[in-house]
């Protein structure tokens, strides 16, 4: 039986979720992380959990993007935030099933951008990720010492199929084991499954390239205070970094100047 789920935003601070909730469970991860009140765009990066607005790029620069870092508005029933080359606004609702949150993003004929849903779940080492098999899925350098294959020299990726692209098992969260690794997987759905509950993710976007980004650090970064977190990222685009983004690899703005997407999500559903 699908159910409600309660979500709670910081607009003052990056439009992070802090909570998104059902009656049984809290899903997102957090971690204390006082610096992170008081950032300004262009900092790096702090890493309080939660769901980041991650814009225009995730890695690069600027780092996680140029949203998470900078004041949100309310408009009504919408958050606002400002950047220097882009307007984004957001608008969430609980649903029957779960929640929905409509984007929409101004900006210039032909910016591009990837936008990732930056969640950091907080799952058991028995979670597990579904998602359609036989996905295309990119693998970056850091994932190079744990596939079946030598790294192809200077290649910013890799594909494989989901879900052992490369050799590498991408379903299974497990025990930590000192690595860290990002994928891109070429869906527009996933579920993600811990002991009896499930949450699904569904992007839709008309003319865009959509993808689910999956983040595995089980205890292998930063390399100086390693920590466990779990990230399952619905995105528009291809890649984590802008500055790699090949022919089709970024959102584009269209002639119109905007680009509208929605993120579905459904708590206890019955997928795979």
């Amino acid at each position: 039986m699908t159910v409600p789920l309660d979500i709670v935003t910081d607009p003052a601070h990056g439009g992070r979720w802090t909570s998104l909730r059902t009656a049984g469970r809290e899903w997102l991860w957090r971690r204390q992380a006082p610096e992170r009140e008081s950032v300004s765009p262009g900092d790096p990066f702090v890493d309080a959990g939660g769901l980041e607005e991650c814009i225009p790029t995730v890695r690069g620069t600027p780092d996680h993007g140029d949203a998470w870092s900078r004041p949100w508005a309310r408009d009504a029933d919408r958050d606002v935030v400002h950047c220097d080359r882009f307007t984004l606004t957001r608008a969430i609702r609980s649903t029957r099933d779960g929640a929905e949150a409509d984007y929409m993003l101004t900006a210039d004929a032909g910016f591009r951008f990837v936008w990732a849903a930056h969640a950091l779940l907080d799952l058991s080492d028995r979670a597990t990720v579904h998602s359609r098999d036989g996905a295309s899925t990119r693998l970056f350098p850091e994932a190079a010492p744990l596939l079946d294959r030598a790294w192809p020299k200077g290649a910013a990726w890799v594909a494989g199929s989901w879900p052992v692209p490369c050799g590498l098992r991408l379903d299974r969260f497990g025990p930590d084991d000192g690595s860290a690794v990002g994928a891109v997987v070429d869906a527009a759905r996933c579920c993600v499954h811990d002991h009896t509950d499930r949450l699904s993710w569904a992007l839709e976007a008309d003319g865009q390239p959509l993808s689910i980004a999956l983040w595995r650090n089980l205890g292998g970064f930063p390399a100086a205070h390693p920590y466990r977190s779990t990230g399952v990222e619905p995105m528009l685009g291809r890649v984590f970094d802008l500055a790699e983004a090949g022919p089709g690899d970024a959102a584009r703005v269209p002639a119109s100047g905007e680009v509208r997407w929605r993120l579905t999500l459904t708590a206890n559903c019955r997928c795979p």
